[in-house]
């Protein structure tokens, strides 16, 4: 063996599907339940609105209250990875969201609820951070918005079968059993993931050393220790990042938290409709995740880091904001649906660039730069899911208003994307 050929233990290279791949393969079915359990309760939000006497207000603090605590442990749970690495805290992650998950079927009014579910967010907090710090480990750069695409298709194929079943389950079994069952998808995925994972592929036996020599230097990385995330973030170049998912995450969220309920009241969708068209803003959104990974690798590879990220996510970003413009315009059923998939569509063409982006300028603080990233992110989720209630309500209960800032969100997010180069990594404070 050469000085220079890391240093593999193990069997001889194993023949198949590449280790890394493996790795995917979990993390895609992490997204798929993860977005299966968040999607769960608003998919039934009327019927345990109905149930527990909730309001249209109540419920946007119901739906804020995961969004806050979500946003309030991201970056320590990302700092978390950083420190220990992926294996251990997306176990301990996953392992508590489905205890809480579960717990929800337990709750009986307003205040139960609203504990459950921010209990519920300060555990989920960090999974997408740790994934993306698992990707930064085992994946070269030219492929990681690739697979950061996939991830988030994942997410988007949970949320598009979410009704379907969530409904069905509810006619079967009530909406309470329901988030029991769905609380054990976790447990298993959680001990999977503990037992086969590992957070360097220098540690997995049975990985290739020309598998590890396309991956590059992070592949020998595992815990990295301490470092000054406060100086971090004292860097413009991150807060033109936060910025930017900030006023997108006000228009991306409310396909996750109130899209059925605006269906239901403003365009008169009935349950079969829900379960007819729902779907469609998801399937739409995991086709335009794939695509905007694999496009931004391409672009990447032609013409350079900076406009192979910032290009997708402009162009993707300013076709939110017209087509639910389009939507907010428009009364016709079948119009409205499709005009919501494709603006969601265009914010999902964005998504794998900006978490890619955090990979490109975090290097090995990947977690804790994501996480800030969604830090922002659910901060807008949180105000724009608790203000879509108030601004119903005060509108007199005009259901396409809401529709209206986030159209000037989108618009906002994609120009921020002028002021973020991928090429530029982030500097920490010592190095």
């Amino acid at each position: 063996m050469s000085p220079s050929a890391p240093p593999v233990s193990g069997p001889p290279p194993a023949r198949g599907i590449a280790y890394r791949h493996r790795v995917l393969g979990l993390l895609f079915l992490l997204a798929m339940v993860t977005y299966l359990d968040r999607v769960c309760i608003s998919v039934g939000g009327t019927t345990i609105q109905k149930e527990l006497g909730l309001s249209s207000e109540h419920w946007g603090w119901v739906l804020g209250a995961f969004s806050l605590s979500y946003g309030i442990f991201e970056i320590p749970s990302g700092v978390l990875g950083d420190r220990l690495g992926p294996r251990r805290v997306l176990t301990r992650i996953v392992a508590w969201w489905s205890a809480f998950t579960a717990l929800t079927g337990l709750v009986s009014g307003f205040w139960s609820l609203i504990a459950t579910r921010f209990c519920f967010g300060a555990g989920e907090a960090g999974a997408f951070p740790n994934a993306a710090a698992a990707i930064q480990r085992w994946f070269p750069p030219r492929e990681r918005a690739g697979a950061q695409g996939i991830v988030w298709m994942a997410s988007r194929i949970g949320a598009a079968i979410s009704p379907a079943v969530v409904l069905w389950l509810h006619a079967a079994v009530g909406w309470r059993t329901t988030f029991v069952l769905f609380g054990c998808l976790g447990v298993f995925w959680a001990a999977a993931w503990h037992f086969w994972f590992r957070d360097s592929p220098l540690e997995k036996t049975g990985v290739s050393r020309e598998e590890i020599a396309l991956i590059g230097p992070c592949a020998t990385s595992a815990a990295h220790g301490d470092h000054n995330g406060g100086g971090m973030l004292k860097q413009t170049h991150l807060w033109w990042v936060m910025l930017m998912y900030f006023l997108y995450s006000w228009t991306g969220c409310f396909f996750l938290s109130w899209l059925p309920t605006f269906l239901e009241n403003a365009r008169g969708f009935s349950k079969a409709d829900l379960v007819a068209w729902s779907w469609l803003p998801f399937l739409f959104g995991g086709i335009a995740n794939f695509v905007g990974g694999v496009a931004s690798d391409r672009l990447t590879r032609k013409i350079g880091l900076a406009w192979g990220r910032r290009g997708i996510g402009l162009v993707g970003l300013l076709c939110t904001a017209f087509f639910t413009g389009a939507a907010a315009f428009t009364q016709d059923k079948g119009w409205t649906i499709l005009f919501l998939a494709l603006g969601y569509a265009g914010s999902d063409f964005m998504m794998p660039v900006a978490w890619g982006a955090c990979l490109d300028i975090g290097g090995r603080h990947a977690g804790f730069v994501s996480g800030a990233m969604n830090m922002a992110g659910q901060a807008a989720g949180f105000l724009s899911s608790v203000s879509f209630g108030y601004i119903v309500k005060m509108t007199g209960n005009n259901w396409n208003a809401p529709l209206l800032p986030m159209v000037v969100a989108a618009f906002l997010a994609a120009f921020c994307w002028l002021r973020i180069d991928a090429s530029r990594p982030l500097s920490a404070p010592g190095q």
